[in-house]
């Protein structure tokens, strides 16, 4: 006789639903979440941001101080690696082992093919033009919109002030005067929060929606938190975007490595546009340069659309390789 499933928290598998048949290894018994797996999500995402963002914030500030642009630059990130490290890559596999026990199923721990990574890098080629398009645009109407209003202007001189902080943030930490600085701005930037956070996010967080929901709305939302995680006014779009194409990337290949991979690419490229050209936005800044409102939009549906034909392929791809 079989044995029933009693847990209350999870529904019953749907072999019709495309996230039950395709993807993923049959549920075992040590995979299912002891308690609601949104639950389990919800700490994944309010239990991150409080130990990252506030405990790792106090400690700068008991070990920094207040005045944290006379910090020392090594210093600033070496606690950066060590904040990504201590509160999101490790609570990640923490809340993994305690509410799953399975932690290399739910965090998605399965090597892919190199295909794979090339697959879905040629989406990030794609996208990163495409976002700048966006940005472009977007900027465009809120600097109209603000123009002609004197509220939307207050509330634009506060994000600029925002935009500001991170901008100069982000630009300390990119700052390099030697091999060894170099070295450590590609650790830094690139290769620490790309393990970490797509761990965190696109493994455990993620996961954990798709035991509820749909895959579509699990990555969405763990997205739309991955943008608002990283405090960019400006670019929250961009980021969800972004997070919703890791999220995608971690589903369909059912590897967390794949979407660190892109997550690393995303950012090393960002890093080599900044020593190249001294501006980790370049493509951003050319665009502005040349700026007309027209061909803009027509060149970002026109990457859209090639985005959607390489979505096309991967999905295709995947489809020739499940009925194998």
């Amino acid at each position: 006789m079989e044995e029933q499933n009693n847990n209350p928290n999870l529904k019953e598998p749907h072999t019709e639903e495309p996230h039950d048949r395709n993807n993923f290894e049959p549920m075992r018994n040590n995979n299912l979440p002891r308690i609601s797996p949104i639950t389990i999500a919800l700490i994944g995402l309010f239990g991150g941001f409080f130990l990252y963002q506030i405990v790792g914030g106090i400690l700068t500030l008991l070990i920094f101080g207040f005045n944290i642009n006379d910090a020392p630059v090594n210093g600033l990130r070496l606690m950066t690696i060590a904040g990504q490290i201590l509160f999101i890559l490790l609570p990640a596999l923490i809340f993994s082992k305690v509410f799953y026990e399975d932690v290399g199923h739910i965090i998605r721990f399965k090597i892919p093919k190199w295909e794979e990574i090339l697959l879905f890098s040629l989406g990030i080629i794609v996208l990163t033009p495409l976002i700048q398009y966006y940005l472009s645009i977007q900027n465009y109407f809120i600097d109209l919109w603000s123009a002609n209003s004197s509220l939307l202007r207050t509330f634009k001189t506060f994000l600029d002030k925002i935009n500001d902080m991170v901008d100069k943030t982000y630009g300390s930490l990119l700052s390099s005067k030697s091999i060894f600085d170099t070295i450590l701005v590609v650790i830094v930037v690139s290769v620490v929060p790309a393990i970490c956070e797509e761990t965190m996010f696109r493994g455990f967080i993620q996961k954990s929606f798709e035991f509820k929901i749909k895959p579509f709305w699990a990555a969405l939302i763990t997205a739309i938190f991955f943008g608002l995680y990283h405090f960019n006014p400006y670019g929250l779009i961009p980021l969800i975007v972004l997070g919703l194409y890791f999220g995608f990337a971690a589903y369909t290949s059912n590897s967390i490595f794949v979407p660190i991979s892109l997550h690393f690419f995303n950012n090393f490229l960002a890093i080599i546009f900044y020593f190249i050209y001294g501006n980790d936005d370049v493509i951003n800044t050319e665009i502005t340069k040349n700026f007309n409102l027209s061909s803009s939009i027509v060149i970002m549906l026109g990457l859209t659309a090639l985005f959607g034909v390489i979505i096309f392929f991967i999905k295709r791809y995947y489809s020739r390789t499940n009925n194998q």
